[in-house]
């Protein structure tokens, strides 16, 4: 696999909901830390959480205790729009997410945003979506994050065909949760991921969010060896 730089704004997204989003970008900020590097999280969208509880962000934070942010956040639990429709709330532009990431990148090296949900799940109320986003950000390219079992190949290459549609960098892919004891799809679910042009840039063991914080940050680029490389991690 050829290497490639990462460039200062990674956007993780999903095949679905549920694959290991916020855990992967928890450790794609701990990679970057580890490399000597100034991270910050942002998630442009937090639904399903009330004001006061801790959202995907908090999780980030605990884990890396980096410098996190979000756009706005919602009750209930599902995409962006609806969930908003349900409160009368207006969604930030794609321009609001925009200058959000710009002003974390003047102060930070490497800005990771998660998204909600998978690629095409609507961020504004003009029905703009991650990608859109993706394509909106200066020197930005996509992480996504998908599952080990059946049906993830699927998922995966229609992931990627939309991004290869837009023109959006693909950066590689993670492994959200990976079993202690794989089966024979999932290696091979493994294997042929890896073997994508944009490759395999490692996978997190199921589990991996309940570690305490310091175990967590310090098996963070292990667990990304592709990524932790590109960014020459000591």
């Amino acid at each position: 696999m050829t290497e490639l730089q990462v460039p200062p704004v990674v956007v993780v997204t999903g095949t679905d909901t549920d694959v290991g989003k916020t855990v992967v970008t928890a450790a794609v900020v701990a990679t970057g830390r580890a490399a000597g590097l100034r991270v910050a999280a942002y998630k442009p969208t937090q639904t399903g959480v009330s004001p006061g509880q801790p959202g995907d962000m908090a999780e980030v934070e605990r884990l890396t205790e980096a410098c996190t942010a979000e756009g706005v956040r919602l009750r209930a639990p599902m995409a962006p729009r609806p969930a908003a429709a349900l409160e009368h709330a207006v969604l930030p532009t794609l321009a609001d997410h925009v200058a959000r990431v710009a002003d974390l990148r003047r102060r930070h090296d490497l800005v990771v945003v998660e998204g909600a949900g998978g690629l095409l799940v609507e961020l504004t109320d003009a029905a703009e979506t991650l990608a859109d986003l993706a394509t909106a950000l200066p020197d930005s390219g996509v992480l996504v994050v998908a599952r080990a079992a059946l049906g993830t190949l699927n998922h995966t290459m229609l992931t990627r065909e939309a991004l290869s549609h837009r023109g959006v960098r693909q950066i590689g892919i993670v492994i959200g949760s990976w079993p202690a004891r794989p089966d024979i799809i999932e290696e091979t679910n493994r294997d042929y991921l890896g073997a994508l042009p944009e490759g395999l840039l490692g996978v997190l063991p199921l589990g991996a969010p309940s570690l305490d914080p310091t175990a967590f940050r310090a098996a963070a680029p292990g667990w990304l060896a592709g990524l932790s490389q590109r960014l020459g991690t000591p």
